[in-house]
């Protein structure tokens, strides 16, 4: 069974705390890249989080805009 995906706060949570071990240092290298690739599909998952409310956005403004015109 695969785990649910997380929020996108929860996303957010994990990638800042994932740029803090990096930044401190102290990991193998194998962690560090563990670390890195985990960060990776977190941005990516963030992104589209972030691109999923942009194009509600877009759109509640162009029907915001087209009642308007009416």
């Amino acid at each position: 069974m695969q785990a649910a995906e997380p929020t996108y706060e929860q996303a957010r949570d994990e990638l800042i705390q994932i740029v803090a071990k990096l930044e401190a240092g102290g990991t193998t290298l194998e962690e560090s890249l563990a670390l890195w690739q985990r960060g990776e599909e977190l941005a990516a998952l963030c992104e589209r989080y972030l691109d999923g409310a942009r194009a509600k956005l877009d759109a509640a403004s162009a029907a915001a805009a087209d009642s308007s015109e009416s």
